[in-house]
């Protein structure tokens, strides 16, 4: 690797780590700062000794990944309370089974910062980043979010091949920090982007979806499937 990649990616990791730590401290949202305090304060009896994170989590991942996963936003009693995304929660459960199956991360389980799950080739964000009460942020709480969400896809823009989006929430929040009109919402959707990224579209994979079978472990795994083939087609182009 020649000393100019290596300079690249230092940037790229000094970019998303101040990004992180601007996420970490934002307060832009009184309805999702009071709901946050309040869940750190009444916890749940699963994890009642357990001090909570309860701020805004930061995005995780590897900051030279080809597939960026976007996801709704952390859970109350998962990133909320572990402090990293998608970790603590069935979503992440989830997640990171598929992400170890596909070969992006080194374990399949998402348990807590400290546990040793490294990722390789994806990075994970949210269209939010405080968990929102009933998993519903409002209009106002999404539009004040895409700035992060925006700054991010911009630092990972050279190495992203593709963006998959889990959710309505997240499918609408891509599609409104570009002005993407005229692509429709649905499971397995794949859209060109720009004739050099690849939109993939899922169903979230929240217990609603996954335990109805509205989302199938054997619909979740393909997605990750194509996204895994379509970045190899690409390395060998």
């Amino acid at each position: 690797m020649s000393k100019g990649m290596l300079d690249e990616d230092d940037q790229s990791i000094k970019m998303l780590d101040k990004l992180n730590n601007k996420v970490v401290r934002c307060n832009l949202c009184p309805r999702l700062s009071k709901y946050i305090s309040d869940i750190k304060k009444s916890k749940t009896a699963r994890f009642i000794e357990e001090n909570y994170w309860a701020r805004p989590v930061p995005s995780f991942g590897d900051p030279k990944a080809k597939l960026l996963i976007i996801g709704l936003a952390p859970a109350a009693h998962g990133g909320n309370r572990t402090g990293r995304i998608f970790t603590g929660d069935s979503s992440g459960d989830w997640l990171i089974s598929a992400l170890f199956e596909t070969g992006f991360a080194n374990k399949p389980t998402s348990i807590s910062k400290n546990d040793g799950l490294t990722l390789s080739n994806v990075y994970l964000t949210a269209a939010v980043r405080c968990a929102p009460p009933l998993n519903k942020p409002n209009r106002d709480e999404i539009y004040n979010c895409s700035r992060y969400l925006y700054t991010e896809t911009r630092i990972l823009e050279n190495t992203t091949v593709v963006i998959m989006v889990l959710g309505k929430i997240a499918f609408d929040a891509y599609c409104n920090i570009y002005s993407i009109k005229g692509l429709a919402f649905g499971h397995n959707k794949i859209y060109s982007l720009n004739g050099d990224k690849t939109l993939i579209v899922s169903y979230h994979p929240s217990r609603r979806n996954t335990n109805t079978g509205t989302l199938t472990w054997q619909m979740w795994i393909k997605i990750f499937q194509t996204a895994k083939s379509i970045i190899d087609q690409k390395a060998r182009a």
